[in-house]
């Protein structure tokens, strides 16, 4: 093991284990690298980028204690939490949960398991509350977390009980009513609006400067419930700068109101629409920005909307708006194929019955982890590229003989 205190420090496992650190001295020492069995472990501490081997030591330990903490909350062992808790008060603000936020944020998530927070989750949600942890830890993350899925309402309703702000800004940048925003989840949207959130919560040179409605439009996942979320947040007098309509109208499910713009103006069906810088989605960093109301039933899995308006005479191969750097002109085939889950299956299928070509070969955005990458590509071979979508689409399309 390398001990030259000028490289940079190597980090340490996941889960820590003092004796393996005092064996690794050990070696040091027997290898001739140390001087003395102090000397040894001080260079080990320095390896790992302590200053000296209590500071490793005592940090190893508290690591080891925190994962203590988890497995009594991952079982719900209100006693164990107590006991721990009772014992070293400095665990209510361990860098446990999402964000690190705190173990309170970890209790209100109810990942593991994974279920609705019963008796025992809640007790010790309380429990802890009343006994030193901080409601309003990493600003509402307990609350951010809990309002990510409508079956961790009594969550909600605990802590929002004991002063938990339902229009506080997780980490200074996400509104607390985005969480169901970005799930996709009417009923802890609906808590929130009844509870006061305000869903006109836009903010300048926020992270996310928009508003719940701009954000529920913007999310990646994709839900029959995208609707119901719309529907709420307009009854509730939310704005978004996506006020376009047709789109609108679309995503909501209003088929009826789609089709009477359709009537009043027929060149709608093809018309492209510069201003949809969303419908990022499954890893893809692919927008609808340019894109046409057929391109937004195909991102969306609408089979009805891409039938209507197919009917109508959109074209099924209509290339959105190619950028100054030839980026661009995909067809509404490349936003059905690459939905996580086989989402856009069914819309896929229906463009390939309308005659959607197969061979058509443009360069697009790449993955969101990879922020500039851009990569040439057909249909298939950019369904390829995300996860999600290797069984019934690319299936779907081999049995296409569709070329990559």
């Amino acid at each position: 093991m390398p001990t030259n205190p000028q490289e940079a420090p190597r980090p340490l496992p996941e889960r820590p284990n003092l004796r393996h650190l005092k064996d690794q001295a050990k070696d040091l020492l027997k290898s001739g690298g140390a001087d003395s069995l102090t000397d040894a472990q001080f260079k080990i501490a320095r390896v790992y980028g302590f200053a000296s081997w209590s500071k490793l030591k005592k940090h190893v330990e508290a690591v080891e204690e925190f994962g203590e903490l988890k497995r009594a909350i991952d079982t719900n062992n209100l006693e164990g939490v107590k006991t721990l808790m009772s014992g070293n008060p400095a665990l209510h603000r361990a860098p446990l949960g999402y964000g690190k936020n705190g173990p309170l944020t970890w209790v209100a998530e109810c990942r593991v398991p994974w279920e609705p927070p019963g008796p025992k989750r809640l007790a010790i949600a309380k429990w802890m509350i009343e006994n030193g942890s901080d409601v309003h830890q990493g600003g509402d993350g307990p609350l951010m977390r809990a309002a990510l899925v409508g079956h961790r309402i009594p969550m909600m309703e605990l802590l929002v009980s004991n002063g938990a702000d339902v229009n506080a800004e997780w980490n200074g940048y996400y509104p607390i009513i985005f969480a169901p925003c970005e799930t996709v989840q009417p009923a802890p949207l609906k808590w929130l609006l009844d509870h006061g959130a305000n869903p006109n919560c836009a903010r300048p040179g926020r992270k996310y400067p928009g508003t719940a409605l701009d954000q529920v439009i913007a999310s990646y996942g994709r839900s029959r419930e995208l609707g119901a979320c719309i529907d709420m947040l307009v009854d509730a007098g939310g704005v978004t700068k996506y006020n376009v309509p047709p789109v609108l109208d679309l995503l909501r499910g209003r088929l009826d109101l789609l089709a009477e713009h359709l009537d009043a103006d027929p060149a709608l069906v093809n018309r492209r629409f510069p201003e949809l810088d969303f419908g990022v989605t499954g890893a893809r960093q692919l927008t609808l920005q340019g894109a046409t109301l057929l391109h937004v039933a195909a991102e969306y899995g609408s089979v009805e909307a891409a039938r209507l308006l197919l009917d109508r005479g959109a074209e099924v191969n209509a290339p959105a708006t190619i950028s100054g750097e030839g980026i661009g002109g995909q067809t509404p085939i490349f936003h059905a194929v690459t939905q996580y889950g086989d989402w856009g299956l069914p819309v896929a299928q229906l463009l390939v019955e309308r005659g959607a070509e197969l061979s058509i070969r443009v360069e697009l955005p790449g993955h969101y982890e990879r922020a500039s990458e851009i990569v040439e590509c057909t249909p298939i071979g950019y369904a390829k590229l995300f996860p999600g979508n290797e069984k019934k689409t690319v299936a779907f399309l081999q049995g296409r003989s569709a070329p990559e």
